[in-house]
């Protein structure tokens, strides 16, 4: 079984993903993933949409599973197979706000995380750190920025929210605690810290 990133947004695919995808015979993957990769898939390969990640294990020695972004972030990577890692909205952010990867910490908030997802992201502004907060639309946003303001922190942080990586409406908006960022759609990520 291959595990392939397609990319957070459209032509995010590297070359090995590439071409895994054309040699693919059965593929597996969310509507989002196969629409991102379906240039590149072969006309005689069986595509199937997959909404119940819990077959994903039960699947086929020769399966191509498409993971949106990298599989190693918040993806699928913990499935047994080989790993073609996707260029991820992380490294897309990053990229954008000229952050150096070595000061960003990953903070997962998403499901059933929100609560833990705002506890470690407050501990790890605490330590310096840019935190790059994954979440879904039901994280509360105001919620985090208050607590954040509550800390006293001694120097003042930056926010970007980061919505839709890497596709043609994708933008940044930022700010501080004072006038932080909103999200405005689904896809979206947060960036906090001193940067």
């Amino acid at each position: 079984m291959k595990i392939v990133g397609v990319g957070c947004g459209p032509g995010m695919l590297t070359g090995e993903a590439i071409r895994v995808i054309e040699a693919a015979h059965a593929i597996y993957g969310s509507e989002r993933a196969i629409e991102l990769a379906r240039v590149y898939i072969p006309r005689n390969c069986r595509v199937s949409s997959i909404d119940d990640f819990k077959i994903l294990s039960r699947l086929p020695e020769d399966a191509v599973i498409l993971s949106t972004g990298d599989p190693m972030l918040a993806g699928l990577g913990y499935l047994a197979g080989e790993v073609v890692p996707g260029i991820s909205s992380l490294q897309v952010a990053a990229a954008r706000l000229h952050l150096p990867l070595a000061r960003v910490v990953v903070v997962v908030a998403h499901g059933k995380g929100h609560e833990k997802g705002m506890l470690e992201t407050i501990l790890e502004v605490k330590r310096k750190k840019i935190v790059f907060l994954l979440t879904d639309p039901k994280f509360d946003v105001t919620e985090l920025y208050r607590r954040l303001s509550e800390e006293n922190l001694p120097v003042p942080l930056r926010v970007a929210c980061c919505e839709n990586m890497g596709y043609p409406n994708e933008q940044i908006g930022t700010g501080d605690l004072e006038t932080p960022p909103m999200p405005s759609a689904g896809l979206y990520a947060l960036v906090i810290g001193q940067f």
